[in-house]
């Protein structure tokens, strides 16, 4: 599997010349295998120091190599994978304290979602609800 297209190659690179700013991850990085995410916001000039939110145990904000990612081998003959469906959607202090809360990133997905959802589908006002509910 590719782990990064050009495109969101392009994306890490101009992120990581934007530093300061509360990026929102471009790519998902797992293991198939394991609990093991990566969200990644940006990449060095260098194309391998990559910078986000790292979740090996316990979720936390932080620099890898993604070369080292690359070469990750498990299990039948696998490797670390890209989640083709990631959209990324909030900044990543968002995503960083909702996996501290939830204790991984994969908890905080679940959570953020389940209340963009909740929040969707909440198009009542108070007021409206009480004045069905009568």
């Amino acid at each position: 599997m590719i782990l990064l297209t050009r495109t969101q190659r392009a994306q890490l690179l101009a992120n990581g010349r934007q530093r300061g700013i509360d990026h929102i991850p471009v790519v998902k990085f797992f293991n198939p295998f394991g609990e093991d995410v990566w969200l990644a916001t940006e990449l060095d000039e260098d194309g391998d120091v990559m910078f986000g939110l790292a979740d090996i145990g316990c979720p936390e904000l932080g620099s890898w190599s993604f070369s080292d990612l690359e070469s990750i081998r498990l299990p039948f003959g696998m490797g670390i994978e890209r989640d083709l469906l990631f959209t990324g959607d909030f900044p990543i202090s968002v995503w960083a304290e909702a996996a501290g809360a939830a204790g991984s990133i994969r908890e905080a997905e679940r959570s953020l979602y389940s209340r963009a959802r909740d929040d969707a589908g909440s198009t009542l006002k108070p007021a409206d609800t009480e004045t069905r509910q009568a």
